[in-house]
């Protein structure tokens, strides 16, 4: 197994991002259309949150019943903005980080992307299914 191949070897470059001014219905359109679980959340070119779509789910769970299912969503979708929903303190590597230390991090944390940035600038993301990936393809 390479033991210092770096981030920017797995990470995903082709990022599909969202604006913290957007709402979350668009949100549920970019989980469900580009079958992502993860959204960096962009201010201009600067990375300022992260949105999974558990965070999406835990806002929307209201709809418990069966009737007019996606009238509450959307209910509840305009009650809160991306802002309110993704999650802010961000751990952020580089893409000379090594996949070792991305392991590291992930394997200590409750979540499950690392946005990559160089410059402070957003031009990866790595995600846990990256890292699987990456060791299936050892085998």
């Amino acid at each position: 197994m390479k033991k210092r191949t770096p981030v920017s070897a797995i990470m995903t470059k082709n990022l599909v991002t969202i604006n913290h001014t957007d709402d979350l219905t668009n949100a549920e359109s970019l989980f469900k259309e580009h079958s992502i679980r993860h959204i960096p959340v962009v201010s201009g070119q600067e990375i300022i949150g992260m949105l999974s779509y558990t965070d999406l789910l835990r806002v929307s769970y209201a709809d418990t019943v069966d009737e007019g299912e996606n009238d509450v969503e959307t209910v509840v979708f305009n009650m809160f903005t991306v802002e309110q929903v993704m999650a802010k303190n961000l751990v952020k590597v580089s893409p000379e980080t090594t996949i070792k230390e991305v392991a590291e991090i992930l394997s200590k944390n409750e979540f499950h992307a690392l946005p990559v940035v160089q410059n402070y600038e957003l031009v990866g993301i790595v995600t846990t299914t990256d890292l699987m990936n990456f060791l299936l393809d050892q085998f």
